[in-house]
């Protein structure tokens, strides 16, 4: 194939990933969910299987917290009316409030003084409601951090912050440090739903974690938690994490002070419901859609979910290329997150190192590999992610882009953004994990 026709070529499957990723994000959208999964008429509220007649209530109180906070109660109040009321918790600035809601603008990815603000705005708003009041709670990735109240008075912002990075750094699994959050936390592990009780309660997941573990979304705030104290502190001895604490945190575990979080048997659940109206699986279903209009052949694989980048590039390459003799054009999708541990980072995120990964190993051949987090952000970058080919390391180098520095400091960003191939969408208002769409042909 002519030069010039290979160059267009690759140029052409570029942007019909971007246009497959693109599709994906506007048809998942929160306005489409909620039309699919929430409506009301006459007053009477539709919550996929459950009806809520709002005129039976004494109150109807709404608390809107995560990435997603600011759409979901845009979308909420487009199908109920201007007759509700709440609080709103988000990373972002909403471009509108609606009237009746207070906003904050919490920390992500650690709590800040306003994340404290709206956890005791919440708290004291929900401890006031009798039997006979429906709070209607919507939650999106990133709560965790946006909302956040220690338990005890005596651990400061500034130790609240200490105590995250020791987390964070201390080499446990997310499922372990979520495990000490929900213990430390006045709103985690369904604290909120029991400040609460006895209210009705039902809530709106917009899901950033896998669907197993819908508990895991903004560390369960709403949801009995199937983690005990006894967990936190064998975690705690086994990373040492007392040693890394501040001493405001530490005591607390030095005295085994920890109170126990609600369980599934708790009361405050007796009344309580949880509905997904978007995942990870939703962005997937999308993109299918999307690819499969664009003629190609579609196969879902999410089996690296929570894998090393380089691991994940490995093996997702290798079914690519082991697919792509049986059906052409291919479109391969996963979905969820890739992991990469970074020391000393420059600008970029999980999945521009994923990509860049990839196009190292790709070098010449008929295939296109995007990746992008559904929320708009990926890592310190300003870009959802990028999207590379058999062309992005000769592109680079006649450029003068170093692509293995790139790689090996965390810096892929400067390099996608000089190639036109980073993938920038700004915050979506919307966080259903990452899409990775490979295309081969």
């Amino acid at each position: 194939m002519p030069e010039r026709s290979r160059e267009s070529q690759f140029s052409h499957m570029r942007e019909t990933a971007r246009s497959i990723f693109l599709k994906a994000l506007a048809d998942a959208s929160i306005a489409k969910g909620f039309a699919r999964h929430v409506n009301c008429e006459r007053g009477i509220l539709r919550v996929r299987e459950d009806l809520y007649d709002l005129n039976s209530y004494s109150r109807v109180l709404v608390l809107s917290l995560g990435k997603a906070a600011n759409t979901m109660v845009e979308a909420l109040s487009a199908e109920v009316g201007s007759s509700l009321e709440g609080i709103v918790a988000s990373s972002v600035q909403p471009a509108s409030q609606v009237r009746g809601f207070r906003y904050f603008q919490g920390g992500h990815p650690s709590p800040n003084g306003e994340s404290i603000e709206a956890a005791t705005a919440m708290l004291r708003t929900v401890e006031a409601q009798p039997a006979s009041a429906l709070v209607i709670f919507l939650i999106s990735g990133g709560g965790s951090s946006i909302v956040e109240k220690p338990v005890d008075d005596e651990i400061s912002l500034d130790d609240l912050s200490a105590t995250y990075r020791a987390l964070v750094h201390s080499g446990a699994p997310i499922a372990d440090i979520n495990t000490i959050r929900k213990h430390l936390s006045a709103v985690k592990g369904g604290r909120l739903a029991q400040a609460a009780s006895p209210a009705q309660q039902v809530s709106l997941l917009v899901s950033d974690v896998p669907d197993a573990t819908p508990d895991a979304l903004a560390s369960g705030v709403t949801m009995p938690d199937s983690t005990s104290v006894e967990d936190c502190y064998r975690i705690a001895d086994k990373f040492d994490l007392q040693s890394q604490f501040p001493p405001s945190t530490r005591e607390l575990f030095d005295r085994h002070a920890l109170e126990e979080t609600p369980k599934s048997d708790d009361p405050a659940f007796h009344k309580s419901r949880w509905w997904t109206i978007l995942s990870n699986q939703s962005a997937i279903e999308a993109a299918s859609d999307a690819a499969e209009q664009s003629g190609f052949v579609v196969h879902v694989d999410n089996s690296c979910d929570d894998w090393d980048y380089a691991k994940a590039a490995d093996y997702l390459l290798n079914k690519v290329r082991e697919l792509r003799g049986q059906f052409s054009p291919l479109c391969l999708i996963s979905g969820g997150e890739v992991t990469v541990k970074v020391t000393n980072g420059g600008v970029g995120g999980r999945n521009q190192q994923f990509a860049l990964a990839c196009a190292e190993r790709i070098g010449g051949e008929n295939i296109t590999v995007l990746s992008a987090g559904t929320d708009g952000v990926d890592g310190n970058s300003v870009a959802a992610g990028a999207v590379a080919d058999g062309s992005t390391i000769d592109r680079a180098q006649a450029q003068g882009l170093n692509v293995r520095k790139a790689l090996k400091e965390f810096d892929a960003y400067p390099l996608f953004q000089a190639l036109g191939d980073a993938i920038e969408t700004g915050p979506t208002g919307n966080n259903l994990r990452d899409l990775r769409i490979l295309l081969a042909y």
